[in-house]
């Protein structure tokens, strides 16, 4: 064994310093709930399908999100294996600084904690909106949005504090819930032998179907829709026999999210008609209810009572997103705070192992970024929601990318894994495919926020200029500790 091997066999089994998270405490189950929580699944078929296949290609879009499932798999072949040797609740950070420097890897921690804060804050938004719709329609109160939200950021932080075990468990009910009642439709209407035009296979994935109308938009939202799987690195040090069981789980959550999506999103067209779908879902937009694309087929299959039962299930989607992206966040600033790069007062663990100071500092930046939306009254989900969810997939798009990058230089570099598909091929692939999907969602920003050419210049520069920030002080950091040696 030489010595670079040992070195990254000892990385992979010790945290960085001493304070460590529960191990031995998540199986490939549990790790699976937490990433399909932060995928929001009712929320992404709900919110993304509509206009994907209004402004994107029609009855093409489920094409879309079999292709994103391609490029997200090429991706996680290198990202699992960077993973056998570096096991850290900082996961994309660490990755990315294995290869790339640690510098480059401490802007990527920097993009990281913006986008998932931010993608937090985007749920808080559309959560705080769904939540005051039915209080004030089942009850007649009104309540602003925003005190829902700040209601929810407490319960929160709460069960993040309660334990690793806890929050797998309540997000367990949410997820089955939500996938439940979307994936009975879809059988039904598989079994059924699709709508009014039959299945229509070759309408959604021939060829001619992918490509027609604006198949990049599709894409674009079919991207978004996946953001999350890469969780399952940053419950690495609390998993059982972490070497086998994040593998596993990555290649589960990718494989699950894209039949899921794929699927779901295929028999809504046929339960529509593909004739007629791109028409259904532009009406639904004009109407200002996305969601009634979705939930008018099921409601005629399963009866009125769905209208009922399914905005519900939306709120408790984002609920198990919130705690999803909370659980993850936090576990970054744990690790910053480890590696020295934040105060190291955010390692505070409390008797359930859970980084409770990280995550009240979490809890802190969610009422910075939600509250100016609130005090200056604009609108949750056309502002926060729409803005901040954008940003947040370009910001983890680019960790993506330097990920890749990163897993090819580190093992052309160390030899501690000499195959090639697991850390060339595939790497470059995935790399070469979310470049694409990068430069679509750049082209695309306005359309992906909803907002207007001058928020989306800014949105996007936020991004480089977190990286740039975070590189910097990187440097300054190392500086003043070379000083002071």
């Amino acid at each position: 064994m030489d010595s670079q091997t040992a070195v990254t066999e000892q990385t992979a089994s010790e945290p960085s310093t001493a304070g460590s998270l529960k191990p031995d405490s998540l199986g490939v189950v549990g790790i699976l709930f937490f990433v399909l929580s932060a995928q929001a699944p009712l929320t992404g078929i709900a919110g993304a399908v509509p206009i994907a296949v209004a402004i994107g290609n029609g009855a093409g879009a489920p094409a879309a999100y079999l292709a994103a499932g391609i490029v997200i798999l090429l991706f996680s072949v290198g990202f699992v294996a960077m993973g056998r040797h570096v096991v850290d609740a900082g996961a994309f950070y660490t990755y990315i600084g294995k290869g790339l420097g640690r510098p480059t890897g401490s802007g990527s921690a920097g993009i990281a904690l913006f986008a998932y804060c931010a993608v937090q804050a985007a749920m808080y938004g559309l959560y705080g909106a769904t939540v005051s719709g039915l209080v004030e329609q089942y009850t007649g109160a009104h309540v602003a949005w925003w005190v829902w939200a700040l209601v929810t950021m407490v319960i929160v932080q709460v069960l993040g504090a309660s334990g690793i075990e806890m929050g797998a468990k309540i997000l367990a009910v949410f997820v089955l819930a939500e996938f439940s009642i979307l994936i009975v439709f879809a059988l039904v209407i598989f079994f059924k032998g699709g709508g009014p035009e039959g299945l229509g296979f070759t309408d959604s994935f021939s060829p001619s179907a992918a490509l027609q109308g604006a198949p990049g938009v599709a894409l674009m939202f079919a991207v978004a829709s996946m953001f999350g799987f890469e969780a399952t690195a940053i419950y690495g040090e609390e998993a059982r026999e972490p070497r086998k069981t994040v593998p596993r789980a990555t290649y589960v959550s990718v494989a699950v999210i894209t039949g899921f999506f794929a699927f779901t999103s295929w028999m809504l067209v046929s339960a529509h008609g593909a004739s007629r779908v791109t028409a259904e879902a532009g009406k639904a937009l004009q109407n200002g209810d996305a969601t009634t694309f979705v939930f008018a087929p099921i409601a005629a299959q399963f009866g009125a009572w769905v209208g009922d039962v399914l905005p519900i299930l939306l709120a408790t989607s984002l609920f198990a997103g919130l705690l999803a992206f909370h659980n993850s966040a936090n576990r970054y600033l744990f690790s910053l705070g480890r590696e020295g790069l934040l105060p190291h007062g955010l390692t505070a663990i409390n008797r359930r192992h859970s980084p409770w100071v990280a995550g009240g500092v979490q809890t802190a930046i969610s009422v910075l970024l939600v509250m100016p939306f609130a005090i200056l009254g604009k609108d949750p989900v056309l502002t926060l929601f729409s803005w901040f969810s954008g940003v947040a997939v370009l910001g983890i798009m680019l960790l993506y990318f330097l990920t890749s990058v990163s897993v090819v230089t580190f093992f052309r570099c160390s030899r501690a894994d000499t195959r090639p598909w697991n850390t060339l091929v595939a790497p470059v692939l995935g790399s070469l495919g979310i470049a694409g999907a990068i430069w679509l969602i750049i082209e695309n920003f306005t359309t992906l926020i909803g907002g207007d050419e001058t928020t989306a210049t800014w949105l996007e520069l936020s991004v480089p200029a977190v990286l740039i920030l975070g590189v910097v002080a990187a440097r300054l950091t190392r500086d003043r500790a070379a000083a002071g040696a």
